[in-house]
């Protein structure tokens, strides 16, 4: 019996040395853990070629008519960048006119290019401002192109290169 009043004793006296580390060990701390980083502004920008719906015929159809086409731009920016997108005026230009290159060394065809289907406003050596993307989704911008009517041209394939700058 006494063996057993001195292993309840001592089990008691455990359980209450138990109980009190559990109650001591409760405290507790906190601190608050900083996060954060910083977003770059980034773009890319894509062109699909311009493109008329037939060749140029300055002798029928375009004698009295403009050939039109288009072309587009592709741009994806991270949320709130993104500017303007500049066109030169391609590598045969003259003065302000912008041209294709020809078969022979002095033949040129005129061309156009525009921000708009009314083909008003010119965009053939000029900076076009846009607005911040609203998203990080592509947005498009077609250009509108225009070879003017009426021109005497050789027989042959013209073609023409031009640089668009996105500024972000």
């Amino acid at each position: 019996m006494k063996t057993r009043k001195l292993l309840l004793s001592v089990a008691m006296s455990g359980a209450v040395v138990l109980g009190s580390a559990r109650l001591l060990s409760a405290a507790t701390a906190t601190a608050n853990l900083g996060i954060g980083t910083t977003v770059s502004a980034n773009c890319s920008i894509t062109t699909t070629a311009v493109t008329f719906p037939a060749a140029y015929d300055p002798v029928g159809t375009n004698a009295a008519a403009d050939s039109d086409g288009t072309g587009n731009i592709a741009v994806t920016c991270t949320k709130g960048a993104g500017t303007s997108i500049a066109l030169n005026l391609g590598a045969n230009f003259t003065g302000t006119q912008a041209r294709m290159k020809g078969p022979g060394a002095t033949d040129y065809l005129n061309y156009q290019l525009f921000s708009d289907a009314a083909r008003t406003v010119d965009w053939c050596g000029v900076t076009r401002t846009i607005a911040a993307a609203p998203s990080k989704a592509t947005q498009n911008f077609i250009v509108y192109a225009r070879i003017p009517r009426n021109q005497d041209v050789s027989v042959g394939a013209y073609a023409d290169t031009v640089v668009a700058t996105l500024n972000y």
